[in-house]
């Protein structure tokens, strides 16, 4: 009874609880700027997926007697398309612009129907198609600014590749999570991220100096193992477990629009025609996805 009232509740808060964790990545991009300056991609992702991991397993520790080969199959694939997602989309965050970062791995909204229709056989609906199109329409518009706007480079191509990624990732949750606990799940999603990040770190990264770890490091990396990552990635697994991947992709694509207002708010960024145009169509987009514009048409 009590697991049925919790899932009743989750299920109820489920699309909110994607839109918050989008709020808290865009608020966060700020601090991932300014961390993966200072510490290497590997290191950077094996500390804040290693802390993450700790924190869930203490907070969820009773949940651990759910543990089978399937919560460990279903962990290792998320964590895996998850680590590969942040990988690439960091290490082309550092050779590409903040904006076409986030639009780039925003394609995700438009692959996750697709993959969703060849891995589970579930045909994308044309409110869904409509809506994955004019959500990449309006990121564009959005994200894509400034002097190097049409510039294609090494670190877009390989942002495309994350988003490509983060679409596997969305489909993977969608496939392992129904009917297993959501919580250990992503406990264990995290320490397969981090596992997958240590080794980057052995095979790929240099030697860290601990001088790094100043006042400033510790702050950002605690805000990311606590909201960005224990916060927004459990609000994510919970609300995808209870939305359809194509409406999860494009609530999640909301990550772009929220940093650049948070851009706007809080540093140098300023709104433009074409900023509001394109948060205009993806408003729209989220309306044709979680409405399929049903309140225009007429009931019989």
């Amino acid at each position: 009874m009590h697991a049925q009232t919790e899932s009743g509740l989750l299920a109820r808060f489920a699309s909110p609880l994607i839109v918050l964790a989008t709020v808290i990545w865009g608020s966060s991009f700020v601090v991932m700027k300014s961390s993966v300056n200072v510490l290497p991609t590997f290191w950077l992702l094996a500390i804040r997926f290693s802390l993450a991991a700790l924190v869930l397993s203490a907070v969820f520790w009773k949940r651990w007697r759910l543990l089978d080969r399937q919560y460990l199959i279903g962990g290792t694939v998320m964590g895996f398309c998850l680590f590969l997602a942040y990988a690439f989309q960091t290490f082309g965050l550092e050779r590409t612009t903040p904006g076409k970062n986030a639009f780039f791995t925003a394609v995700y909204c438009v692959i996750v129907p697709f993959l969703n229709w060849v891995i589970a056989r579930r045909r994308p609906d044309r409110y869904h198609l409509l809506a994955a199109f004019l959500c990449i329409a309006g990121i564009a518009l959005v994200s894509v600014t400034g002097e190097n706007a049409t510039a294609f480079n090494l670190g877009d191509v390989l942002t495309l590749v994350g988003g490509f990624f983060f679409a596997c990732h969305i489909v993977a949750v969608a496939k392992y999570a129904q009917g297993r606990d959501i919580f250990l799940l992503t406990t264990l999603q995290f320490a397969s991220f981090a596992l997958f990040s240590w080794v980057g770190v052995l095979f790929a990264s240099p030697a860290l100096d601990p001088a790094v770890f100043d006042g400033g490091l510790v702050l950002s990396l605690a805000y990311l193992v606590v909201f960005a990552s224990c916060g927004a990635l459990l609000f994510q697994n919970i609300g995808q477990k209870y939305t359809a991947p194509a409406t999860a992709a494009v609530l999640l694509s909301l990550e772009a629009p929220f940093g650049v207002l948070f851009s706007v708010l809080f540093a140098d960024e300023r709104p433009t025609p074409l900023m509001f145009a394109g948060f205009a169509l993806i408003f729209l987009a989220v309306v044709c996805s979680e409405t399929k514009f049903s309140f225009l048409r007429k009931k019989g």
